[in-house]
Formats: structure tokens, C-alpha cells, sequence
């Protein structure tokens, strides 16, 4: 799927970097990563008893599979999208919604038939890329940025209380900063058997470097630039080492996982 682009070739390349941090005793964050696919998600497990694992690596396993079955009518939809037919790159972030949604419908499924997985969920950020773009689908407070001449794109928008009250007044960015709040989201994939799933497409040229990652990164970025410092210029393992370094030196509060894709010139 990654060469259909629009009118340039294009060749993914990536690396993925997970650490359980300084502070939790369990790694609950998962990933998956195929450039030939040109397929990525992060996703960050929570709650029932350290099952949060269990919800995000199942989250994924499903997504994979889903977006899987789903590679000949992907084929057809990005090669229309290389073309130009806006219709088609709806069909895309639609194909993607319904697989997030049926992964939520698995996850809670498998928490309700096993007391001791009870609410469980997990955030999901996934990336697919053809066609000259870049589709996401998200849930929760992971997240997905572009860089493009060290200009940084976040695609995705937090699904948490805070940014819910900051969005609609409730609170000042300064109250933001200080809140101890800043962890609830709002929209988790299994919480319930049905989630309101983002979709978004940007478009993809040569050069171009994305980042997905957790809150426990994310969460220690003290502004866009850092992701430039981190990810923009070094080569892509150097960017995710320097990430997951980064978020331990500054508490390492959280599991921290990094993917970072370096798009080329076919």
C-alpha cells in the first residue's frame, strides 16, 4: 500500500521504542508498526488491576487484523485518493472508525466475560499511510504529529477533562498547567462497548517525519519545539531513544512509547 502516493513514490521507514519508566512496574503501553502496510498505531492500557496491557495489546491485535482484512478495498480507496477523489479518502477514515470501533467492542467484551479484567480500556492512536496521506483514527490522550520543515503538526486532539474545559473556557492554560487532573480522558477504547472515534487526513510528501507517542511522553513536552529538537533532524532511532530519554530524565511518571516514521523518496 505505501507506493500508491499521490503522483510521488514514496518508501516509509520506522522505529518503535517502548520503556516502562522510572515509577510503574508493568509496561501497559502497546504498539505495532508496518512499513509495507504503512500501518501504525500507539495505544496506552488503564485501569482493572494492571489489565491495562491486556486492553491495549488486544486494541491492537484487532486493529491489525481489521485493517488486514480490509487490504484489497484499501488498495481500491488509496489509489483513488492518489488520484484526487475526495469521496474516497472519507472511505479511508471510515474504514478506520469501524475498526476502532470493533476493537472497542472486543476489549469491553473481554472485560465483562472476566471479573478481574473490569474496567479495563485503552487509548488508541493509529496511522495509515497511501495514497499522498496520512489517516488517523483516535481515541483517548495519545498522540500523532507531523513534522515538515521543522514545523510540527498534532493531528490528533486529547480526549481528556482538561482539554475538554480549556476548549470551552471552563479553565485559563495556566490553571491547565497546574491541574493534578491532567491524566482522566474522556473517551477510552473499552470503557463501554461503543466509543466516539477522531478521523483526520493531512497530506504526505518526501521528508515529511511523524511521531506517535503516549502521555508519557507527551506529557514532559514543554512546547511543539521540543518535538522538532527530538525527532526532526537526527536519524529516526537516534529521534525515539532521545524521546523516551527525554520523558525518563524528566520523572519517567508513566510508561513512555515512541514510533517514529521517516517518509522517502521511493
Amino acid at each position: 500500500m505505501a507506493g500508491m502516493h499521490q503522483r510521488v513514490p514514496v518508501r516509509l521507514r520506522s522505529v518503535a521504542m517502548s520503556d516502562v519508566g522510572r515509577k510503574r512496574a508493568i509496561n501497559e503501553d502497546a504498539f505495532f508498526r508496518d512499513d509495507a502496510m504503512g500501518f501504525y498505531v500507539v495505544a496506552d492500557g488503564v485501569g482493572g488491576h494492571n489489565k491495562g496491557e491486556i486492553a491495549s495489546r488486544e486494541c491492537i491485535e484487532q486493529l491489525h487484523m481489521w485493517v488486514r482484512g480490509a487490504a484489497r478495498e484499501l488498495e481500491h480507496l488509496l489509489g483513488r485518493c492518489a488520484q484526487g477523489d475526495t469521496e474516497a479518502t472519507w472511505d479511508v477514515r471510515g474504514l478506520l472508525e469501524n475498526g476502532v470501533k470493533s476493537a472497542c467492542y472486543m476489549v469491553y467484551g473481554m472485560a465483562e466475560l472476566s471479573p478481574e479484567k473490569r474496567g479495563m480500556s485503552t487509548t488508541c492512536s493509529a496511522m495509515l499511510i497511501g495514497g499522498g496521506f496520512a489517516f488517523a483514527a483516535h481515541v483517548g490522550d495519545s498522540r500523532l504529529y507531523r513534522l515538515r520543515r521543522r514545523s510540527v503538526l498534532q493531528i490528533t486532539e486529547d480526549h481528556t477533562l482538561i482539554n475538554y474545559k480549556l476548549k470551552h473556557g471552563l479553565i485559563t492554560k495556566e490553571e491547565a498547567e497546574r491541574s493534578n487532573a491532567k491524566n482522566v480522558i474522556t473517551r477510552a477504547v473499552g470503557h463501554k462497548d461503543y466509543v466516539q472515534v477522531d478521523t483526520a487526513d493531512v497530506d504526505v510528501a518526501p521528508g515529511d517525519r511523524f511521531l506517535l507517542c503516549t502521555d508519557g511522553l507527551h506529557g514532559y513536552l514543554k512546547s511543539d519545539d521540543e518535538v522538532v529538537e527530538l525527532c526532526a533532524d537526527d536519524p529516526i532511532d537516534a529521534g525515539a531513544a532521545a524521546s523516551i530519554d527525554l520523558a525518563n530524565q524528566r520523572g519517567g511518571r508513566d510508561n513512555i512509547t515512541a514510533i517514529v516514521v521517516e517518509v522517502e523518496p521511493a
